[in-house]
């Protein structure tokens, strides 16, 4: 009994140092956008302010135009959950439920598009956002969402695979096609593997620097990633601003977190292995 209880003291003591031990850098970035600049320059990594310096979050929001980058990160968080959350579970669909030959070759050789490197085929896409006139257009980011992910449709494939056959033989005993069998019984059913998928979608699209970088040249468009980068360049040397605006921009994905870590647990949790 005080072995297990020993046991137990010493995993929740490692479980509390690993917490915070990750969230050491959260911390000071948050500690250091409420300090002067001064302050900043004696006590770079201190926790603790000497003044609550509230000014460096107004004077940063003032310094770039925080709400065109907001408005514009939300349009394409929108648009790219969207369009994988749909693609993905169509493709996941078709590859576990759908009986038709060579489905086994066809997932293997989605899994296979996941050792090329995003590298790889970026100038291809470039060329073809350029020549659909999409270029410098949020649809340039938004559009590729609509032809899946290689990582989401195997995550809902093996959930989808989880769902019982009788429940989906009762669905064909009362009528429903396979179009039919996708939105009522196994999009239903899926609903923690989704909100996983849209959850990883959004903070991807959220924090996506290299696609405002390749495809945007308009300012007016610029996402909140990749105003932050500028704002660095033009204010690198006024710290205590610069981690105010990361602390804004970072936010945002912590209270997502803690609002949907229910269901991002659940679905996780709940995602089958078979094959």
């Amino acid at each position: 009994m005080k072995r297990q209880r020993a046991k137990k003291s010493l995993m929740y003591l490692l479980v509390w140092f690993t917490v915070a031990l990750f969230s050491l850098p959260l911390l000071v970035m948050v500690s250091g956008s409420l300090k002067t600049s001064g302050q900043l320059t004696r006590d770079p990594y201190g926790l603790w302010p000497d003044g609550w310096n509230w000014g460096n979050y107004p004077e940063a929001l003032a310094s770039l135009p925080f709400l065109v980058y907001l408005s514009n990160t939300l349009l394409l968080c929108a648009g790219c959950v969207i369009g994988t959350t749909l693609s993905c579970a169509l493709a996941a669909y078709g590859l576990s439920r759908v009986n038709w030959s060579g489905r086994r070759w066809m997932f293997g050789l989605v899994i296979a598009t996941m050792l090329l490197p995003w590298h790889i085929t970026m100038i291809p896409r470039f060329v073809l956002i350029s020549e659909l006139g999409l270029y410098n257009s949020l649809w340039a980011i938004v559009l590729p969402t609509f032809l899946g992910d290689a990582f989401f449709i195997f995550l809902l494939r093996q959930f989808f695979m989880t769902i019982p056959e009788s429940l989906l033989d009762a669905g064909r005993m009362d009528g429903l096609s396979p179009w039919g069998l996708f939105w009522k019984v196994v999009i239903p059913l899926s609903k923690p593997a989704l909100a996983t998928v849209a959850l990883f979608q959004f903070v991807t699209t959220w924090n996506d620097f290299g696609g405002p970088l390749l495809y945007l040249s308009d300012p007016q468009k610029f996402p909140l990633a990749y105003g932050l980068e500028r704002f660095v360049s033009a204010y690198g040397d006024q710290t205590n601003l610069l981690l105010a605006a990361a602390t804004l921009f970072t936010l945002p994905m912590i209270l997502i977190f803690f609002l949907a870590q229910k269901t991002f647990i659940q679905g996780i949790s709940t995602t089958g292995i078979k094959g």
